[in-house]
């Protein structure tokens, strides 16, 4: 009987202490995102603008704002000449900072997937981005992905007022 209490004891400690990491897990991740609001609340440029820089010399994938080493940057995956690349843009002026080739890896696979998903469309992810915030006014959009949803492409816009996420869909066809 001891041992039991004992092993529950212990069981109970590792379930607390996992909860915990979880929560401080959760917390963190809240940290992130309020402070990635506030920077995206704060740049001069748009992800549509860093779209719109992007389109000029390729087809824009996807784009997300992040913060990269305590840096905002604005982050776009094209496609130009059959060629995946990642292009990084500066969040103030929407000008191109450096280009990186996704040859391979999990990348090259989410490179791969976001194409596909854009082949049948018929809007692009400016105008769904542009879609998206019509909905919903002092919101900006924070990153467009595009995916397929039973067989027709759409693509996913996470915005934010600074206090409020939402994810909104908007048809690509």
């Amino acid at each position: 009987m001891q041992r039991r209490a004992v092993f529950i004891v212990l069981l109970a400690g590792l379930l607390l202490g996992h909860s915990n990491s979880i929560a401080g897990t959760s917390q963190e991740e809240e940290q992130n995102r309020t402070g990635l609001a506030r920077a995206v609340i704060g740049a001069k440029a748009s992800l549509a603008q860093g779209l719109a820089t992007v389109t000029r010399k390729g087809k824009p994938l996807s784009a997300r704002f992040e913060i990269e080493d305590g840096r905002l940057q604005i982050s776009v995956y094209r496609v130009k000449d059959g060629q995946f690349s990642e292009v990084i843009l500066d969040p103030d002026t929407a000008a191109i900072d450096e280009v990186d080739p996704i040859t391979s890896g999990n990348d090259y696979t989410v490179a791969q997937n976001r194409s596909a998903a854009l082949t049948s469309a018929k809007r692009s992810l400016s105008e769904a981005v542009g879609g998206a915030l019509r909905g919903y006014p002092g919101f900006h959009a924070v990153s467009v992905v595009p995916t397929l949803k039973n067989g027709h492409p759409v693509a996913e816009i996470a915005v934010t007022n600074g206090n409020v996420w939402k994810t909104v869909t908007e048809k690509l066809n």
